[in-house]
């Protein structure tokens, strides 16, 4: 028995590699902030981090996304 499901991709996309990207950014300026306890810098690492999420977000709905109208499709 055959079961085929349409595969939706692993997230190689602009979108994707955008919010991996900002979001390790600002988790890596939060854990350096946090370790020299500077707080208001903990606070500004999380903000990117969130900004990365929401970056990659509009950028999915723009198109940007796994099977996005903009981006490049991968042959099998």
């Amino acid at each position: 028995m055959s079961h085929e499901e349409e595969e939706i991709g692993e997230g190689h996309s602009l979108a994707a590699w955008t919010t991996v990207v900002v979001s390790l950014l600002g988790i890596a300026i939060g854990t350096v902030a946090f370790f020299f306890a500077i707080e208001w810098l903990v606070w500004m690492g999380a903000a990117i981090m969130l900004l990365g999420f929401l970056i990659g977000f509009i950028l999915s709905k723009a198109g940007y996304g796994v099977n996005g109208s903009k981006s490049l499709q991968k042959e099998h």
